[in-house]
């Protein structure tokens, strides 16, 4: 994970603004292969659309072959509500630059059936290649997206019932009027997230200081839906000063001298080249087959069940959707995980001048004769190449 501290808000935001257009121009998205950009709503990211609004205006980025994909939104307040996340994103970014209106994907908090507007969303999601980078923010209570306190890490994109402290913390947008605020919303799943190809995440401000040290310093727990990050092989949170309040010093520095030490090399936080650049030569995405309803009866006075199910792409490939999710760890720890694309180097890997001797460290501990036998690698006394790194 690479954490990077500014000095404020304004600093954390024109980075990650900087980021997203660095990422974006790399890849030099054509109508055949989009850049796809997962957003998310809230206080934390408005600095970032402020920036690209202006870039754009500037003439310095175009996100005429961006396709978005928001991460929630409320159920039961109309589209055109003044505090609807339709009409956040529209007011604060979608309406200020050249994004066409049909790359534009949000949930429908008001579809007549919500779980089928769910296994749209992923459908859709797949169709349009996957997500190149999911940029969020974090709650108080550490949770992205609309993904509370003991959410599953394998979730996906399903209906959500919100946490007092959300309502209470969404309040302010309402008035400062609990009744008002929804209870409930449609939000992208922990693995939805964690599948995108990058993750990026802002976290500004001292209220967001206990979250951070929780899923930066902590292991991983569904009760700090953020710390599933430590999951994901390219995950990078900015932050301000004050959100790191919570942070060990040592861990700061920590963070920060490993930033001053890749600027002085050259090697910021870089993706594999097949993830930064379009490929090409892969040809056009094949649209979805059709969605086909399913109805499910019980053979007595039951209501029947409808859900929309959409078929996999081959029958050998499954589609995993709220009523089958994967569970996070068989889809990004598998051997085919992006990061193979690195080579071991030399350095770092069992060098062809090494020989394998018994372990001779077994004798000094009492009752290690059952060590004795174990081979251990050691280099030989001519032409030794280096110490191995574990």
């Amino acid at each position: 994970m690479r954490l990077i501290i500014r000095e404020d808000e304004e600093a954390a935001s024109l980075y990650v603004a900087n980021y997203i257009i660095g990422r974006i121009e790399h890849f030099s998205p054509t109508p055949a292969n989009p850049f796809v950009l997962g957003l998310p709503t809230g206080s934390s990211p408005l600095g970032v659309y402020r920036i690209l609004v202006e870039r754009y205006k500037a003439g310095e980025i175009s996100f005429e072959n961006v396709v978005t994909f928001n991460m929630d939104e409320y159920i039961g307040i109309p589209r055109d509500h003044p505090q609807s996340y339709h009409t956040f994103m529209w007011q604060h970014f979608f309406s200020h630059v050249n994004i066409h209106p049909r790359n534009v994907h949000i949930l429908n908090g008001n579809a007549p059936d919500l779980e089928a507007e769910c296994v749209r969303y992923e459908a859709q999601i797949k169709a349009a290649g996957g997500i190149d980078l999911f940029l969020a923010g974090i709650g108080e209570d550490g949770h992205i997206a609309f993904n509370e306190p003991g959410s599953s890490l394998a979730s996906r994109t399903r209906v959500k019932t919100l946490a007092y402290d959300t309502v209470l913390a969404n309040s302010r947008f309402f008035g400062n009027d609990i009744a008002q605020v929804p209870k409930m919303a449609l939000t992208v799943g922990v693995q939805t997230v964690l599948e995108a190809r990058e993750v990026v995440v802002v976290v500004l401000g001292a209220r967001k200081a206990s979250a951070l040290q929780h899923c930066i310093e902590d292991g991983v727990n569904h009760m700090w839906t953020l710390s599933s990050l430590q999951l994901h092989p390219y995950p990078m949170i900015v932050c301000d000063e004050d959100a790191t309040l919570e942070l060990k010093v040592k861990t700061v520095k920590y963070f920060k001298s490993i930033e001053q030490v890749a600027l002085a090399e050259g090697f910021e936080q870089t993706l594999p080249t097949s993830l930064r650049t379009a490929n090409t030569n892969t040809p056009l995405k094949k649209p979805l087959p059709p969605p086909t309803i399913i109805t499910n009866t019980n053979g007595d006075s039951t209501p029947a069940t409808t859900h929309t199910h959409t078929p996999p792409e081959s029958e050998s490939e499954s589609s995993p959707t709220i009523f089958a999710p994967q569970p996070t760890t068989s889809r990004l720890l598998r051997a085919s995980s992006p990061a193979a694309e690195y080579p071991l180097r030399m350095s770092r890997a069992a060098s062809p001048e090494l020989e394998l001797v018994p372990d001779r460290m077994a004798s000094r501990i009492i009752g290690g004769e059952a060590l004795r036998g174990r081979l251990t690698p050691t280099p030989k006394v001519e032409g030794r190449v280096g110490v191995v790194g574990a």
